[in-house]
């Protein structure tokens, strides 16, 4: 699986070489570092570097040092682990170039269990961070928000001017009311202070660096395939939305940063992986080669879990692709690169 991961994220470097290069010789500060897309982004970054002689500074920014040497063990010499609280002041002793901020409560549990954290970790944690991003004076910043910031709509097509309702009196919406809430932080210093602010809005991404013991929805699929067991549904599994592959999300994370436009959100998703929970569950049936598990429907009261209410959305990415950003893998092989990932990562 780490050769393959080299290989994807070498080819990745050739096919955006012009870009990768304008990042020679920059200190690139990531928050969230050990999370999905913040690890990926540091371990892609580490293989070009390596490989295109790129001399990138890569800071990650973690709670726990030792999480971090276990998560980065193969590269803790090429990358620089900076600890600290998001939550208040940083202080780093060196230039910073650019910052990729992705520090996030991201468990649905967490935000009807601990609501107040979910929404805090995101505000004063973001607050915390342009803070920085106006004392380095830094050349661009990404924030990593959501696609849940759109809310309830009655469409399905979502380009990045469309929004709908959250109700701010449901518990589970600490996470996609703090999310708009810090876009608004975002531009507002963007606009007070001329912080270089562009918006990332992901939609579900996986691939390659998921945790085995990961609680989200593909993590489940893919378990269940490894651990040839029925596929066991809470709900009807009628939500539908696009994914994103973690090195086509990290990609377009590049793009926008050093292509977007400043003030400016992005939709990164692959528009042709949409598709519902119910058929998702069912494609991966067909992945376990023995042939040997289903999909049973088993309805329980949910709003324990932190789940979303039933929507359809497919991130249009139209804005996205016009900086040069294509996806590159479709939902197959996402699970498929998923399933070798998390038995590799399998304690």
């Amino acid at each position: 699986m780490k050769l393959k991961f080299e290989e994807e994220a070498i080819d990745l470097g050739k096919n955006n070489l012009d870009l990768f290069k304008s990042l020679s010789g920059k200190t690139i500060f990531i928050t969230g570092a050990t999370g999905l897309i913040g690890s990926q982004l540091i371990n892609v970054l580490t293989v070009l570097n390596k490989n295109f002689e790129l001399n990138m500074k890569i800071v990650a920014f973690v709670r726990s040092i030792e999480k971090a040497h276990k998560k980065f063990n193969d590269i803790v010499d090429q990358i620089e682990i900076f600890p600290g609280d998001i939550k208040t002041r940083i202080d780093y002793p060196s230039r910073i170039d650019y910052i990729i901020h992705g520090a996030s409560v991201t468990a649905s549990r967490d935000f009807v269990e601990t609501p107040i954290d979910t929404i805090l970790t995101a505000i004063d944690g973001t607050k915390s961070i342009l803070n920085l991003a106006i004392e380095k004076q830094v050349s661009g910043f990404v924030y990593l928000s959501s696609l849940e910031i759109y809310g309830n709509l009655n469409k399905v097509e979502i380009n990045e001017s469309d929004y709908g309702t959250i109700d701010p009196l449901n518990v589970r919406s600490s996470y996609s009311e703090s999310k708009r809430m810090v876009e608004t932080l975002c531009i507002s210093y963007a606009h007070q202070y001329g912080v270089p602010v562009k918006i990332a809005r992901l939609t579900q991404t996986f691939g390659p660096g998921v945790e085995y013991t990961d609680s989200r929805v593909f993590a489940q699929l893919a378990r269940s395939v490894i651990e040839k067991k029925d596929i066991i549904l809470h709900t009807t599994g009628e939500t539908m939305r696009s994914y994103c592959y973690t090195l086509d999300a990290v990609s377009a994370i590049v793009h926008i940063l050093l292509r977007g436009a400043i003030g400016e959100a992005y939709n990164v998703a692959n528009e042709e992986t949409f598709i519902s929970i119910r058929d998702m569950a069912e494609l991966a049936c067909t992945l376990e080669k023995e042939k040997s598990i289903k999909v049973i429907i088993d309805m329980q009261d949910t709003s324990s879990f932190g789940y979303n209410p039933t929507i359809k959305i497919n991130l249009k990415t139209n804005k996205l692709k016009s900086l040069g950003w294509l996806p590159t893998t479709d939902l197959k092989g996402m699970f498929n690169t998923l399933i070798e990932s998390m038995l590799e990562n399998k304690v």
